[in-house]
């Protein structure tokens, strides 16, 4: 290779890119990139009551055939900074691998996908035989996700930029590199129960109305089976994350009661229709409980790639690199693809997410390697 994926990832986890704070890392792309001839831009994009957020699009090419690298260099806080053994932002090496936040979700699998881009590059004159390479890098990806992808992507459309395919670098793998491709995922949505009952005295329970017990009853019919599944996701699943009443007084019954729930969804189901199933079991439980939703806005539709010659192709790499053959999978939390399928195919493939937001997050240096072969083969077959 003429890239060093694991310099390149030790570099980047030396940036203290805390979202919003871009830290350097995308500087430090900036150079890299644009000193192998890509064309690279630095939009900033902000909107009132959010922090603005630095992102990078980079392309080498002028065909029109574009194959998109996606991430996000932003990383989550390492919390206490004593409870690491390596620090979290000293990009060490030992036994075979490099510590740091980041390492995995995604510095790592950015730093894989520029060598490999790096290296085909290198090897056929410092452009793509039959098309173009970009780079779409965000720096909100772990936050609101308001600033970064969605509108990096809504700035590059604007400039008549076209993508024909991507793969985005997100920790995919399971237990080992190649078990595992996301090609899809559930969509997410966020909610809360609000029961209405009377403040009251405990000893005079027929003067009140206690809201804790309708709140019970719903969270029981709610939390019932959503469906069975479909044939390329697991069933749907809601679950409480929390019940608030604010009572700080043991004698007194509250006036309210509230739940707050997530739910992920399949194909079976779109936000709208979800709403009315949750809407309609709550009234036919509730009987006489005065309740209430409130629905906050979700960005996390469902979504899947549908096998076919791009998935083909990225698992033919994958087997030809590791002797694997990976399944396509559904399973797992939300990501940027939810932004992306709306311009392109995308599927998700990156490094093993078991240390993933992980006091000591780490990745083998074996698997730094291996994956850049791995997107290295796939390049030279997308432009075969």
């Amino acid at each position: 290779m003429t890239a060093d994926p694991v310099a390149i990832a030790r570099d980047l986890v030396r940036c203290r890119s805390i979202t919003p704070d871009e830290g350097g890392a995308l500087a430090y792309l900036q150079k890299v990139l644009a000193k192998a001839g890509f064309t690279v831009h630095r939009p900033i994009f902000a909107e009132p009551g959010t922090a603005p957020v630095e992102n990078l699009y980079a392309r080498i090419g002028g065909k029109k055939t574009n194959l998109v690298f996606a991430g996000h260099t932003d990383v989550v806080p390492p919390g206490d900074e004593a409870m690491w053994r390596h620090p979290p932002f000293a990009g060490e090496i030992a036994g075979e691998k490099l510590y740091g936040r980041g390492a995995v979700d995604m510095k790592g699998g950015i730093a894989c996908f520029v060598a490999a881009a790096l290296d085909y590059l290198g090897a056929n004159g410092g452009a793509p035989k039959n098309g173009s390479i970009s780079f779409l890098i965000t720096g909100d990806e772990e936050s609101v996700a308001v600033n970064g992808t969605v509108k990096l992507l809504q700035w590059a459309a604007e400039r008549g930029e076209m993508f024909d395919h991507c793969i985005l670098g997100e920790p995919s793998n399971v237990e080992t590199i190649g078990d595992t491709i996301r090609a899809g995922r559930r969509g997410s949505l966020n909610g809360t129960l609000i029961v209405t009952g009377r403040q009251g005295h405990v000893a005079y329970p027929h003067r009140a109305d206690n809201p804790i017990r309708g709140l019970v009853t719903l969270i029981a019919a709610l939390q019932a089976p959503l469906d069975e599944g479909s044939a390329e996701f697991d069933p749907s699943n809601l679950e409480f994350t929390s019940v608030d009443v604010g009572n700080p007084t043991v004698n007194l019954i509250p006036g309210e009661a509230r739940a707050r729930f997530n739910i992920r969804y399949n194909d079976r189901h779109s936000q709208a229709s979800l709403k009315a199933l949750i809407e309609r079991r709550a009234h036919a439980a509730g009987g006489r409980v005065h309740h209430r939703f409130e629905w906050l806005p979700s960005n996390a539709d469902v979504f899947v790639t549908k096998p076919g010659p791009f998935t083909d192709l990225a698992i033919a790499a994958i087997a030809e690199v590791t002797g694997r053959k990976p399944k396509l999978s559904t399973s797992g939390g939300t990501s940027d693809a939810r932004f992306i399928k709306n311009y392109c195919p995308v599927f998700e493939f990156g490094l093993v997410g078991q240390t993933m937001h992980a006091v000591d997050e780490c990745a083998p240096v074996a698997d730094l390697v291996t994956l850049t072969a791995i997107y290295r083969r796939m390049i030279e077959k997308y432009f075969a």
